[in-house]
């Protein structure tokens, strides 16, 4: 019968529309991840390891974090310094995020002479007197994404190391006229070159 024929083209037609709209949605939904950022992979995961054994993550010149250190004797006078990072591009992800690697995310580790101090989701800590007894220290801090690899420019972790001289008399930290410049530019520590360039070698903060 004709209209048994024309219900049933007019069922044909629901169900394809119903089908598209749903795979539509679905392709949508695979391509952003919470928040509608972007779940596809950041960067390129290297071979190559850093001291605690986490593969690097490598990403162009452009799209990486930079960070610098600032390390100063605590002006309370009890032997402890205090570390201030200084960042671009780059954002401390909140305790309890995804273990998934997002551009520009992560958190630092902060190590002094290659020992592991403290994991920080902050620009600031005080290091206690007792983790930088009498002679010369190096403190590093380094950027992990969330998924605990490491950013890395050029095969080299994303880093910066300055130097501390502690002794009982008195403390003493390299002079720093303008920190918030002088944190990404202290010649002799892992930085940037061109203002976003690859980071250099390590070594002593002048």
């Amino acid at each position: 019968m004709s209209w048994t024929r024309t219900f049933l083209a007019a069922l044909a037609v629901c169900v394809l529309l119903v089908t598209g709209t749903a795979g539509c949605d679905s392709g949508a939904a695979r391509g952003q991840g919470e928040n509608g950022v972007s779940s596809s992979p950041v960067g390129k995961v290297l071979d190559d390891t850093d001291g605690e054994g986490r593969h690097l993550r490598e990403v162009d010149e452009d799209d990486a974090p930079e960070v610098g250190i600032e390390v100063q004797p605590d002006p309370d006078g009890d032997g402890s310094w205090d570390v201030r990072l200084t960042l671009r591009d780059f954002r401390f992800s909140p305790v309890g995020a995804q273990t998934r690697a997002v551009a520009g995310r992560g958190l630092a580790h902060l190590y002094v002479d290659d020992r592991l101090v403290t994991r920080l989701r902050t620009p600031e800590y005080r290091l206690a007197s007792g983790l930088v007894p009498r002679g010369t220290h190096q403190v590093t801090v380094r950027l992990y994404a969330d998924d605990g690899t490491v950013w890395a420019v050029d095969g080299d972790p994303v880093e910066r190391t300055a130097a501390l001289t502690a002794s009982e008399a008195e403390t003493t930290a390299p002079p720093t006229a303008n920190p918030s410049a002088a944190a990404l530019s202290a010649p002799g520590v892992r930085s940037r070159t061109g203002g976003r360039g690859s980071p250099d070698r390590a070594g002593k903060a002048s």
